[in-house]
């Protein structure tokens, strides 16, 4: 992939017990023009998403919420039924410390030298919703499935809503490896794939 000049990139350093590397966080220039390339790709895409150092994504139509059971999740076994309610609408109620798996509107496609992390928007955070540290893979395709956890209090939120916040970064090389994994091309709130053979 050919580097445009004139980058309006931060680069950040971490080091290691023994060496350090570079990472570049794409700003908003760099990422319009990825997009406008096809490096980056992302639909359906409006243009007010993009921000200052990042992409915003929006909330789908369905989410899978997390049954409260005694019942034993295996992860050995193919099947694992009654742990998760799948439902659709225009609006969803999170409740209080209540798990919750959440589709975006979007599709993401990444390239093998770019990812991503995902963070919660801050007005969503400042309300008591959390998300445990995700980030996308570099060559990873699909719609984003994100666990959020319930506030103090219940909170409606409504399909379309502006409320993940992605960060690229580019690699200095293409990876390796790029993601091939068992959630690759997932559309709609995708549950665990964790039974033995695919996971363990």
């Amino acid at each position: 992939m050919h580097e445009r000049h004139n980058r309006t990139t931060v680069s950040v350093l971490y080091i290691t017990s023994n060496r350090s590397c570079d990472c570049i966080i794409l700003g908003d220039r760099d990422l319009r023009y990825f997009l406008e390339k096809g490096y980056i790709d992302i639909k359906p895409m409006s243009d007010h998403t993009v921000r200052e150092n990042g992409i915003d994504l929006r909330i789908g139509s369905e989410v899978a919420r997390l049954s409260k059971t005694k019942k034993v999740y295996d992860i050995g076994k193919k099947a694992n039924n009654g742990f998760f309610k799948i439902e659709k609408g225009d609006s969803f109620v999170i409740h209080p410390h209540e798990h919750v798996l959440m589709v975006t509107e979007e599709c993401v496609r990444l390239p093998h030298d770019v990812m991503a992390f995902v963070n919660l928007r801050s007005s969503f955070a400042r309300l008591g919703l959390f998300i445990p540290p995700t980030i996308v893979d570099a060559g990873f395709e699909g719609e984003l499935t994100i666990e959020i956890i319930g506030s103090e209090f219940p909170i409606r939120i409504l399909k379309g809503t502006r409320f993940l916040h992605l960060i690229f970064a580019k690699t200095l090389t293409p990876v390796d490896k790029p993601y091939s994994g068992r959630y690759q091309k997932q559309a709609g709130v995708t549950l665990p794939r964790v039974h033995r053979g695919r996971y363990l």
